[in-house]
C-alpha cells in the first residue's frame, strides 16, 4: 500500500538545508521507485523553491534511471533476443515517457508497405531493391550527414521521426524490418562503420561462407561485396579479422548504440550522460 501523506511529508521537506535530513528523504523516496514519480511530478509544478524543484527533478530522473538500468539488466539476463525491445530501453534513458507503441506502430506500418510490393519468389537483390525503394524513396530515410555526432541519431523515436539517423539506427530499422518480413538481413560491426549481412540460409556453412554480400543502410542501401570490406579494412591498418565480417548479437549492437551516445555526449561535454551512459555499458559487460 502506498502511504500518500508520508511521501507529501517526504516531499515537503527536500529542500531542508539540513543535508542529513536531505539524505534520509531522498533514500525513503527512492525506495518507493517509480510510483513516487507522480507525486514528484505535481509537486515540482507547484514548487516556488528553485532548490526544491532542483532535488524534485533529480529524485526523479535517479529513479527513471535505476528504471532503465533494471530494464537492461533483464533484457540482457533473458538472452537479448528482441533487438527491438533493447533498443527501446536505451531510448527511455532519453525519453522516459517513450511511447513505445507508437514505435512499434511506426516499424510494422514500414513493414506492411514493402509487403504489400514484395514478390515472395523475389531475388535476394530484388527483395533488398524493394526495401531500399520504400525505405528511401517513399519514406525519406537518409543518413544524417550534416550533424552525425548528434545524439538525437541514436535514439530511434527521433530518427522515425525525421528520417534521419547514423549507421548502427537505419540498419536496425533496416534489420528488424528485413527480419519481419522473414528475410535473413542482419548486423555487422564493422570498426567505424556498421553494415548489414545477407545470409544464405541454403547455406548449411558457417556465416563467413554463408554471406550472399553486404548492404550499406547509411547510403541508401548500397549493396557491396566482401573485397570492399577487405579494402575498407585494410585502409584502418587492421588485420581481416573474422568478427568484422560476420553479424553480431544483438548485445553488440546496443553496446554499440550506447558507445555512439557516449561519444555525443562527450563531444558536448556532458559529463553526466556520459558517466550514466558508462554506467549502462557496464551492465552489458
Amino acid at each position: 500500500m502506498i502511504n500518500e501523506a508520508e511521501i507529501h511529508s517526504l516531499i515537503r521537506l527536500l529542500d531542508d538545508p539540513d543535508r542529513e535530513i536531505y539524505e534520509h528523504v531522498h533514500e525513503k523516496l527512492i525506495s518507493y521507485g517509480p510510483t513516487a514519480i507522480t507525486y514528484l511530478e505535481n509537486a515540482w509544478e507547484q514548487a516556488f523553491d528553485p532548490i526544491q524543484q532542483e532535488r524534485i527533478a533529480d529524485l526523479v530522473h535517479e529513479i527513471q534511471f535505476g528504471l532503465v538500468k533494471t530494464d537492461l539488466e533483464l533484457w540482457q539476463q533473458s538472452g537479448a533476443f528482441d533487438l527491438l525491445q533493447g533498443v527501446l530501453i536505451i531510448n527511455k534513458y532519453q525519453y522516459p515517457d517513450l511511447d513505445e507503441q507508437k514505435i512499434i506502430n511506426q516499424i510494422e506500418a514500414i513493414k506492411r508497405d514493402i509487403w504489400m510490393q514484395m514478390m515472395f519468389e523475389g531475388s535476394p537483390a530484388e527483395q533488398v531493391k524493394l526495401i531500399n525503394y520504400v525505405l528511401y524513396n517513399i519514406y525519406g530515410f537518409s543518413g544524417n550527414t550534416t550533424n552525425h555526432q548528434d545524439p538525437q541519431n541514436s535514439y530511434l523515436n527521433q530518427v522515425l521521426e525525421t528520417k534521419k539517423g547514423n549507421q548502427i539506427s537505419l540498419a536496425i530499422i533496416y534489420s528488424i524490418v528485413a527480419q519481419k518480413l522473414d528475410i535473413p538481413i542482419y548486423g555487422v560491426n564493422l570498426p567505424q562503420h556498421f553494415i548489414l549481412a545477407y545470409l544464405d540460409e541454403t547455406s548449411k556453412a558457417e556465416f563467413e561462407s554463408g554471406i550472399l554480400f553486404y548492404i550499406n543502410a547509411f547510403n541508401k542501401g548500397f549493396i557491396f561485396g566482401r573485397r570492399d570490406v577487405d579494402q575498407f579494412l585494410k585502409q584502418l591498418n587492421l588485420k581481416l579479422d573474422k568478427q568484422f565480417y560476420e553479424p553480431c548479437s544483438n548485445t553488440d549492437i546496443v553496446r554499440r548504440i550506447l558507445r555512439n551516445l557516449i561519444s555525443a555526449y562527450e563531444n558536448l561535454g556532458s559529463t553526466e550522460k556520459v558517466q550514466e551512459l558508462n554506467e549502462l555499458l557496464s551492465v552489458l559487460n
